[in-house]
């Protein structure tokens, strides 16, 4: 079977030849570990962990490394940590311990390194002598920048020129550097701020230098695949690819750069301010008083190509859902086939098309061929079984302007009247930016199993909001 994979470097779809088929390499940006992790960054969690069982079904498990790094020391953490007023190390290990339940719910396996960037100190202080030594990077007032201008290769991976990465970049201005577009690698700590020793002071590394120092410690200067979000491609990798080929001589940092587009939750930018910002957390234990099912979390991911926007609406969750009950309740007492189907590996062997695997997936599941559905089914990481989804709560039909909503043994009767006066008062708090009200008013809501959706008008330009009941 022959795997393509979309290579951002190239811009195409290239014949995966890894450097040693004995030994298959692929890091992955991680965690930055302060707080819940949200359902965007569940996408290149899960598209990266079927790529990862991929390479093992082709490869051999013995023969396939997957790192995925562990971002522990970073500003948002520091003042997430002095917010909440603890250690920042209880902060890390708080959160990181969240993030493994979570991902582990939604059937990734965990990757067969993971680093964490407190752990690499010694190697990225090595990395920023090597690009000092070559001319590449510089220290200044405590700070050590990487020097883009003497990188006449700097944004190729991008496909952007100097000038539109000047004008795009949050760059800092500080009087201390050579060039506006200069990044920062080491960068001085005082008071409560994590630090360490090192020839340019007490201090920390830049969020950059992270990745390239731990990617080269576990998979060497050039390895097979690197992957990560889209938001990631500048400047974050731009960076890895510039601090990595600078300090080593090469001209890769990796043969092939995978991203996953962008999600969207109801067809919106997820945030805070719209009130549609979700956690895996959140949708897996107690979103709208029930939780969903990591499967069908993970299904419903997969509906989509990893490299196409993703639109992540409830509706499609619930679609998922019933589709993975009604396959599940078929495969009870049903063996997995020795072999996966030739045509779900060929569609995943194309760019990991998920969509065409999926449909594949239909049509083994109605002519009744559910032993291989099972061991495709199990490729992927779906489980194949009922006991791991449930039933979620589902809607009955509206009478009287009252309507129930039937969970796993309960049901809840929802006042339709009161629902369409409480939307009403919550817009009327927001217009009036009486957000502490607004906010409980959401909160009333919630508890009634009530999904509410903001959306900005495009004629006016107003935000309007409509709900929904939750399913």
């Amino acid at each position: 079977m022959t795997l393509k994979l979309y290579n951002t470097r190239t811009r195409r779809k290239d014949v995966f030849e890894p450097i040693d088929s004995k030994a298959v390499r692929m890091y992955v940006c991680g965690p930055t570990v302060y707080d819940f992790a949200h359902i965007g960054n569940a996408r290149p969690v899960i598209v990266f962990d079927v790529l990862f069982r991929l390479l093992r079904h082709l490869y051999g498990p013995d023969h396939v490394t997957y790192v995925r790094n562990i971002t522990d020391v970073d500003d948002k953490i520091n003042a997430r940590a002095a917010e909440e007023g603890i250690p920042i190390r209880e902060l890390t290990e708080r959160t990181a311990a969240q993030f493994h339940a979570d991902v582990a719910a939604l059937g990734a396996l965990p990757p067969t390194i993971e680093p964490r960037a407190t752990e690499h100190i010694p190697e990225m202080i090595a990395l920023i002598q090597q690009l000092i030594e070559r001319e590449h990077a510089y220290a200044a007032e405590g700070h050590v920048l990487f020097n883009v201008p003497s990188d006449p290769a700097y944004g190729e991976l991008a496909r952007r020129s100097t000038d539109e990465m000047r004008a795009g970049a949050r760059v800092e201005v500080a009087p201390y550097k050579r060039d506006p577009m200069d990044f920062v690698l080491w960068k001085p700590s005082t008071g409560s701020e994590p630090g360490w020793e090192s020839p340019w002071g007490y201090g920390r590394p830049g969020w950059h230098l992270e990745c390239s120092a731990m990617s080269a410690k576990h998979l060497g200067d050039v390895f097979d695949i690197h992957g990560g979000g889209i938001d990631l491609l500048f400047p974050h990798h731009a960076n890895e690819v510039a601090q990595s080929t600078c300090a080593h001589g090469t001209k890769i940092m990796a043969n092939v750069w995978m991203h996953n587009g962008h999600l969207q939750v109801e067809g919106q930018k997820m945030s805070k301010s719209l009130g549609n910002f979700v956690t895996i957390h959140e949708l897996l234990t107690n979103w709208h008083g029930f939780g969903w099912p990591g499967d069908a979390l993970r299904f419903n991911m997969l509906r989509t190509h990893y490299r196409q926007p993703l639109d992540w609406t409830y509706e499609g969750l619930d679609e998922a859902h019933k589709t993975l009950w009604d396959w599940y309740g078929a495969l009870e007492n049903v063996a997995s086939s020795p072999e996966v189907p030739e045509v779900v590996l060929s569609a995943l062997s194309d760019d990991l098309n998920t969509p065409e695997m999926i449909a594949e997936f239909h049509k083994l599941y109605r002519d009744k061929r559910f032993s291989e559905l099972r061991s495709a089914l199990s490729l992927v990481g779906l489980s194949a079984s009922r006991a791991h989804i449930g039933r979620t709560a589902k809607a009955a039909g509206q009478a009287g302007g009252m309507s129930e909503v039937k969970g796993v043994g309960s049901a809840v009767e929802i006042d339709l009247v009161k629902a369409e006066a409480l939307k009403d008062a919550r817009l009327a708090a927001r217009k009036a930016k009486n957000w502490a009200e607004a906010d409980r008013i959401r909160d009333e809501l919630v508890a009634m199993g009530i999904v509410l959706m903001d959306a900005k008008n495009p004629i006016t330009g107003e935000i309007e909001t409509t709900w929904k009941i939750a399913r």
